[in-house]
């Protein structure tokens, strides 16, 4: 019997433990390859591919706003949806901290922390997407529906076409 090349993470192990279905996809990671590395090496649209980007408001709250790998978070529209002042990406230390992932391997799932949750409104409309797993090269396929039953996110509109 072959052994399973999926990496055991707190990601999967919430995901076995639920039993939602998933696919486990690793790929050759590059350092500040993106969204654009990982979908052309598993030979996807990158728009499936979500980011997990560790955020902040003013008084140094985290959130987890979860995107399209082709798209931008407006920081100021989630803000303003959000009804603070300001959100700025976290510090890599800090994102560490509150999630127990390295950036580039950052989940949404299982983080260390309890952190709340927002989701681009366009996630929702596609059949399956490809968000990370909690190590750098390795996501996991599956239906946005999975996300929205283990995480409750917010869903919000706040992305804008990169710059």
């Amino acid at each position: 019997m072959a052994k399973d090349k999926t990496p055991m993470t707190p990601a999967i192990r919430l995901l076995k433990r639920t039993k939602v279905e998933f696919t486990s996809h690793l790929y050759a990671y590059e350092e500040r390859g993106g969204t654009t590395v990982s979908a052309r090496q598993l030979c996807v649209d990158e728009h499936h591919v979500i980011k997990t980007l560790v955020m902040e408001d003013e008084q140094l709250k985290p959130l987890i706003m979860l995107m399209h790998g082709d798209l931008e978070v407006s920081t100021k529209k989630l803000a303003r949806t959000l009804g603070v002042k300001t959100i700025t990406p976290c510090s890599q230390d800090s994102a560490l901290k509150q999630t127990g992932y390295q950036i580039g391997g950052t989940s949404p799932f299982a983080t260390r922390k309890k952190i709340s949750v927002y989701m681009e409104t366009t996630i929702t409309a596609l059949p399956r997407i490809y968000i990370n797993g909690g190590k750098r090269g390795f996501l996991v396929g599956m239906s946005p529906q999975v996300v929205i039953d283990l995480l409750e996110p917010m869903i919000v509109e706040v992305g804008i076409k990169k710059t």
